[in-house]
């Protein structure tokens, strides 16, 4: 039996894998991806690798790249720097006040963002905390319609008069 043709009642396909959980057999997983080409793993038809598995692979190189330049720069001592030929490199000021600076930048951008959710946020006594704009009443559809013959709900918001009655008035 062909793995793409399988339509039993009692299968799932997916975009991933296609679980067969017929009553005949035991369940299988087969891991078949017709997206996959038969040129290779991870290229993408015939064009090659996809352009963010190449922005990827150079983005980690050059942060390993730049991390080893940067330690190289503050751990060596500048006898053996002038030794090998470099003569020309920032101060060493920079080695301690650059991720100073990016770590304060981080920290008062964290406070910023939530000191904006402050105040931005309404108080907890308004009422644009239990209404707004995209508030839906529910809607009362009188059907005389037997239990398992109604048509399902459409979305709506439960009220806070339910809501107060469901976790006060039970408690007791």
């Amino acid at each position: 039996m062909s793995v793409c043709g399988m339509e039993s009642p009692h299968s799932v396909n997916s975009p991933r894998r296609i679980l067969s959980l017929s009553k005949q057999r035991r369940a299988t997983v087969s891991f078949f991806d017709p997206d996959d080409k038969a040129s290779g793993f991870g290229l993408s038809g015939d064009h090659g690798p996809k352009p963010s598995e190449v922005y990827g692979f150079l983005g980690s190189i050059t942060t390993v790249v730049a991390t080893v330049i940067f330690l190289v720069w503050a751990y060596v001592p500048e006898s053996w720097l002038q030794s090998v030929g470099i003569s020309y490199y920032p101060s060493r000021y920079w080695a301690v006040a650059v991720p100073t600076y990016v770590m304060v930048t981080i920290v008062l951008m964290l406070g910023f963002y939530i000191g904006l959710n402050f105040i931005s946020t309404p108080p907890a006594t308004s009422l644009n905390t239990v209404y707004d704009e995209f508030s839906r009443d529910p809607l009362s559809l009188e059907c005389s319609l037997d239990e398992d013959e109604k048509p399902i709900e459409p979305i709506s918001d439960i009220g806070i008069d339910r809501i107060n009655d469901i976790m006060f008035n039970n408690a007791t």
